[in-house]
């Protein structure tokens, strides 16, 4: 051996050292990983909780709050068929003829993709429009999309059961 040089290695121990590496890799990558099945529960039980927010927003006539829960290309079809996006939208909200006493889902449940959800339920909502009573059952299909660290509402379509 000359001073200074390195020993050396057999091929064995080559093979062991790359062993070892690949091994600590993918042991520090698996303790690293995310739970899908963890994230999936999170991410429904946090839509959900979005969802019932929008429900008290709308029943407080809250734009901003919606505003905040729906992208700037939201689309909404609404059970007639009316179609508004995003201004529309909230303009539609904030309707002081619209008094709403009650708005809640039930039935809702969260299929979940990569960045993306659809959450479909049934809802009630109950009140008077320009002072006629009403009361609505419906079936509602929200898709979400997790951009920018937040979720957001891109379209909404409800469907009317019964009046």
């Amino acid at each position: 051996m000359i001073p200074g040089s390195l020993p050396l290695r057999t091929p064995s121990e080559n093979t062991m050292k790359i062993g070892f590496t690949l091994g600590f890799v993918l042991l520090s990558s698996l303790l690293m990983a995310r739970d899908p099945a963890y994230d999936n529960f999170a991410d429904a039980s946090k839509l959900i909780a979005l969802e019932n927010a929008w429900n008290q927003a709308q029943l407080h006539h809250d734009a901003k709050a919606v505003g905040n829960l729906v992208s700037d290309n939201f689309v909404y079809t609404d059970y007639d068929g009316t179609v508004m996006n995003k201004a529309a939208f909230l303009k539609d909200l904030k309707d002081p003829d619209y008094r709403a006493s009650l708005i809640a889902n039930d039935q809702a449940r969260v299929i979940s993709y990569v960045n993306a959800a659809i959450v479909v339920g049934t809802y009630h909502s109950k009140g008077t429009y320009k002072r006629q009573p009403f009361e609505h059952y419906g079936r509602f299909t929200d898709t979400w999309l997790y951009q920018d660290n937040k979720w957001q509402c891109v379209a909404s379509h409800t469907t009317l059961i019964k009046k």
